[in-house]
């Protein structure tokens, strides 16, 4: 089968969420427009609802089309010499350190490649930091320290061959919804799950056993376990002695923190019954993985907790062998390709580091540059402070929204306000960080780009462009070489198209490497032009001198030797270190922040698309009954949360399972589509003190109802002005019209803002003053143009998907129009929330198919197809078949 094409002149790409890297299969004239690539070896044909509805965010609608210097549109000329002379002004004036980058893990390794030369080796700044600095730096850290280099050991197929599978911090089924489905598939007999999570979230529908421990404490449980491997003969001594170090001081450590089972159970909120299972299942299951993700990494001791899973694996010699060893799941689409090329700023390119002997000159000389920044350079937290001090006068923001993801992220929002110049990089228009920019440069977006991502597996794979791009948007490594060429590096950067970057890459990688780095794609630096462009997914390390058809190994360390000056892998010493942001009486609540099934980040792109908010379509905050009677909180009404000055307003979702005295909340919504819905207003600067990433699932507040006198739902036609005000609200995007969540704390007499809330004179109105209930519709020659809903009681204003459809009507029809305060079509069912977002299923439309004999998931499969696309809803069907079976009992 042809590389580049797959039938009908679809073209293989990945996508461009997680760090799972699916496959997908693009044609944008199809009436598939994207599909699963059966053949990509991390996905096999399957898709998330977020990755099967990519076509539906390549429109041009929301986009950033032209340069803007300062609020003026200008040619790119202009733009790129204001760039590169606010840059140079500033080495001048105030050194190379004023200037900063800040990446992400959304950019191709080609894009990350060139930002890294021309700051570090050109500029020679070292302040050259990415977002994956908030998600993966922690995991980085862990396996330098025990490996000697950032190196995931094993592969997803040791997910799938696992006896025992230990999820430890990692909601899969909503974080990583198409790796999760392939460690479901592969259930057996004898095959053990095990959960190590504060909440019971939708993944733990997997385990055979779900340890909801004290938030912070995983050091307490992993210490402990490397205890009760010692003291019950679970220790590989043979394999400690013939490849290890520091193991006696690692377990002296453990024993001081974790001494036996009861101690572990006491501090960590949990049976000891259940810890006593947990440690005889790793214990007598020789082919066990852990695979970690943000739970563990977002901590103040993020690292440690990565090494103490380590410490278990390196103690049972279960490192590089098939079904066993730690495992990473990353967060991003390149997040490790990012680390490749020195995406983080304590970091060089190739995998190489600032306090190696010899590294920072020899990548000086492979760029032919006189040398590279002293380094390292400040870590994104450190690095927004010493905007905000002054201290940094320039900063390139690009593909990411600190604004919104930073810890304290109305500090970093006043510190880009400070800053003389912020320049920004970005497919996305209105952000909360092009806000704040003096200079707009847009860039090309998934479908419009070309180049290559790692991902979690360190499976190399090309992002192929399939879309023309608009007239005026560039790709990121383009923008850059132009400015190199302005700062008078043109030579350095004389680049016509990315095989040109990815082959210098591999050949770094490579350069003056004797073995002490494990990173090297060598054998990729000869490609030609066609083979770069007809390139098949293939894991690193690839060495020779020419590219073979897979990498050399799916594991590394199957042999024992690491990359440590040694080659021995090293134990770590682990002392406990709990969350600093504690609850106190002035902030009685633990806040767990985290993300949702159907939405990305901080949302700029999946926002755009009206069926991934049909999940989740407001922020919310989670918690359990006790706690809701505790501070008099409502299910489905509003709550408020405040850390100091910072306030988040979600809707209450009761959750018997979520820990008492504890709350979660999503990350994802920003300033753009809510009041008060940025999480990150909620936690505080507080990091770990190896990797520097911030504490983000662990934040504290105070609760309390937010009450209000009216809540409502306002939907208008698409691009409307905004003529309404409220103190609680929340966008929505439809399909055919833009609406949104309202509410307020005053009564409102309502036909004397109707003009102004819908653009003109209402023409039905319906008024209930008892019950706090008002509709009202406009129509304009037989169309639509809008509707307001309002009660006092949020759960009685109906659900906007068929007014959405009404929008679309040329002329309404008679029957629509005499259901519009209605707000459903009578003589069809309302189908309810939306439950599966892949086809749109309600649970009303569950609940009658469950009523009708449907009692089990694949049954409601075969009847509504729910459950049969990603797979993510699987856990709520399972629910809510379990809440029928226990109403008819």
């Amino acid at each position: 089968m042809d590389l580049l094409k797959a039938g009908n002149d679809a073209v293989r790409t990945t996508c461009p969420y997680c760090g799972v890297g699916c496959g997908v299969l693009a044609d944008p004239d199809n009436h598939t427009p994207v599909a699963g690539d059966r053949v990509h070896p991390a996905n096999r044909g399957r898709l998330c609802v977020k990755g099967a509805s990519l076509h539906e965010t390549t429109g041009k609608e929301g986009r950033l089309l032209v340069p803007v210097v300062r609020g003026q549109r200008v040619g790119w000329e202009q733009a790129l010499d204001e760039v590169a002379g606010a840059i140079r002004d500033s080495v001048r004036t105030h050194g190379p350190g004023s200037v900063a980058f800040y990446l992400s893990g959304q950019l191709l390794t080609e894009d990350y490649y060139v930002a890294n030369k021309l700051a570090k080796g050109f500029i020679r700044t070292p302040h050259v930091d990415t977002n994956s600095r908030l998600c993966m730096s922690s995991a980085v850290a862990a396996h330098k320290r025990a490996f000697g280099a950032d190196v995931v050991p094993g592969c997803y197929e040791d997910l799938e061959l696992a006896d025992l599978l230990v999820l430890a911090g990692s909601n899969a089924a909503w974080a990583h919804p198409v790796l999760y489905q392939r460690m479901k598939a592969a259930a057996r007999e004898g095959r053990r799950v095990v959960v190590i999570d504060p909440r019971r979230t939708a993944t733990s529908e997997l385990a055979d056993l779900h340890l909801a421990l004290r938030p912070g404490t995983d050091t307490i449980l992993f210490n402990g376990l490397l205890c009760w491997l010692a003291r019950h003969d679970g220790l590989d001594t043979g394999y400690i002695e013939a490849h290890c170090q520091g193991f006696e001081s690692a377990l002296e450590s453990a024993r001081a923190a974790a001494p036996d089972v009861a101690a572990v159970a006491r501090q960590c909120d949990l049976q000891p019954d259940d810890v006593e299972t947990f440690y005889r299942w790793f214990a007598n299951t020789p082919r066990t993985v852990t695979g970690f993700s943000q739970g563990i990494n977002q901590s103040v001791a993020g690292t440690d907790k990565g090494n103490a899973i380590i410490n278990c694996h390196l103690a049972t010699g279960r490192v590089g062998k098939p079904g066993s060893g730690p495992f990473s799941l990353t967060g991003q689409p390149n997040a490790m390709g990012g680390r490749e090329v020195g995406g983080l700023a304590n970091t060089l390119a190739a995998h190489m580091d600032y306090d190696s002997p010899g590294a920072r000159e020899r990548v000086a000389r492979f760029w032919g540059t006189e040398a590279v920044a002293n380094g390292p350079g400040l870590k994104a937290v450190d690095l927004f402070e010493a905007v905000h001090r002054g201290d940094i006068r320039v900063i390139w923001i690009m593909g990411t929204n600190p604004a919104v993801s930073l810890p304290d992220s109305a500090r970093v929002r006043e510190a880009l306000a400070r800053c003389p110049t912020v320049i920004v990089s970005d497919c996305v228009a209105n952000t909360d960080t092009t806000a704040v920019a003096d200079i707009l440069l847009p860039a090309a977006g998934w479908g419009e780009k070309d180049g290559t991502v790692t991902n979690s597996e360190r499976c190399i794979s090309r992002q192929r462009r399939f879309l023309p791009l608009p007239a005026e948007v560039k790709p990121d490594w383009w923008i850059l070489g132009e400015v190199a060429r302005r700062l008078g590096f043109a030579a350095a950067f004389d680049y016509q198209r990315p095989a040109d970057i990815f082959l210098e890459h591999a050949a770094l990688s490579g350069h003056e490497n004797h073995g002490e780095r494990a990173f090297n794609i060598a054998g990729l630096a000869a490609l030609s032009d066609q083979g770069y462009d007809d390139l098949a997914p293939i894991q690193w390390p690839v060495y020779g001198e020419a590219a073979p058809q897979a990498g050399e190994s799916k594991r590394l360390f199957t042999d024992g030797r690491f990359v440590t000056d040694n080659h021995r892998a090293r134990f770590v010493a682990i002392s406990t270190v709990l969350p600093v942001q504690q609850a106190s009486d002035d902030y009685p609540v633990v806040v767990n922040t985290g993300r949702i099934r159907d939405q990305w980040h901080t949302m700029t792109r999946t926002a755009s698309t009206p069926r991934l908010l049909t999940h989740r379509s407001e922020p919310f905050v989670e918690l359990h009954p006790d706690d809701m009677a505790r501070f008099r909180l409502e299910d489905g009404y509003l709550a408020s949360l405040t850390l100091r000055e910072g306030q988040f307003i979600g809707r209450v979702r009761k959750c018997s399972e979520q820990r008492r005295g504890e709350v979660f909340i999503p990350i994802h919504w920003n300033r753009q589509f809510a009041s008060r819905g940025v999480a990150t207003v909620l936690t505080e600067s507080v990091t770990d003190p190896v990797s520097g990433q911030p504490e983000a699932k662990h934040g504290r507040a105070a609760i309390a109802p937010f009450r209000v006198h009216w809540h409502g739902r306002l939907l208008v036609r698409r691009n409307r002005p905004r003529r309404w005000q409220s103190d609680y609200w929340c966008h929505v995007p439809l399909h055919h019209c833009d609406s949104w969540w309202l509410a307020g704390r005053q009564p409102m007499h309502w036909p004397a803002i109707l003009n102004d809330w819908l653009g003109g004179p209402a023409h039905l109105i319906m008024a209930d003053e008892a019950q706090r209930r008002f509709r009202a519709a406009r129509i304009v020659d037989g169309q639509l143009e809008a509707v307001l809903m309002v009660d006092g009681n949020p759960a009685l204003i109906p659900d906007a998907d068929w007014l959405d459809g009404c929008f679309a009507e040329a002329k309404l029809s008679t029957n629509s129009r005499r259901a519009l305060l209605a707000a459903r079509d009578v003589d069809v069912d309302d189908p309810g929330a939306i439950i599966c977002s892949c086809f749109q299923v309600g649970e009303h439309q569950i609940g009658a198919a469950i009523e009708d004999g449907a009692g089990s998931v694949e049954a409601l499969g075969e009847k509504l197809r729910c459950g049969t696309n990603c797979g993510s809803c699987i856990p709520e069907l399972r629910h809510l078949i379990g809440v029928s079976v226990s109403e008819s009992a």
